[in-house]
């Protein structure tokens, strides 16, 4: 399923904006006006003014954090349903990398997810102690795969994937692809919460999407 274009290609077009799309897309959590100026070398004010317009185009969110002391701090995340105008999203672009990765190993299925896992476990290595649904709803979102959390009546969280950003490789070999996601998966759970549970990992059509994540917190 392709995500609708959320903003309109030019709104990238400033380098600026794609740079701090890039950054966020990277951090894979939430960064600060500050921390993004300094990624980027320009001043806050600055930066703070074009993270506005990203927010504005659909494809950052905004968050408001009170402290107990002082004003209110701003954070900047990309936002679920980011579609940027013809750039593929990370997970996409990583790809090829992370599965050539995986082939240096005996290139079967459990090898190939156990590469998985250590290729999650350090795109989320600087995830900052926040708590699992947040942390891991931002990184699936940075990734690209449109997340939307649900709260079963069990009590156990399940993440539905709007989006396959791995849509035109699946069909070449599918069993390898979803099973290198699944180690991804078990690789960000353990650095964002090392006690929850995969309970389970529904692969769905990647041109439909709607693949589900299942945890026990």
């Amino acid at each position: 399923m392709d995500l609708p274009h959320t903003a309109p290609p030019d709104v990238l077009a400033l380098p600026l904006r794609a740079e701090l799309f890039r950054a966020l897309a990277e951090l894979r959590r939430p960064g600060t006006t500050q921390q993004l100026a300094a990624r980027v070398g320009r001043h806050p004010n600055t930066v703070r003014l074009q993270l506005g317009r990203l927010a504005a185009a659909g494809l950052v969110e905004r968050r408001v954090l009170r402290q107990p002391r002082g004003r209110p701090r701003d954070e900047w995340t990309v936002a679920p349903g980011a579609a940027p105008g013809g750039r593929p999203p990370e997970a996409y672009r990583q790809l090829s990398r992370w599965l050539a990765r995986a082939m240096n190993t005996r290139g079967d299925l459990p090898a190939i997810e156990a590469t998985g896992r250590e290729i999650g476990a350090e795109l989320v290595a600087d995830a900052g102690g926040r708590p699992l649904p947040e942390s891991l709803h931002d990184a699936l979102a940075a990734l690209g795969f449109a997340p939307g959390a649900e709260r079963r009546r069990d009590g156990r969280l399940c993440f539905v994937l709007r989006n396959c950003p791995y849509r035109e490789a699946v069909p070449q070999n599918p069993p390898a692809i979803c099973t290198l996601h699944r180690g991804i998966t078990r690789g960000m759970l353990d650095r964002l919460g090392p006690n929850a549970t995969l309970t389970g990992f529904v692969s769905r059509d990647p041109h439909l999407a709607g693949c589900e994540i299942e945890l026990q917190p």
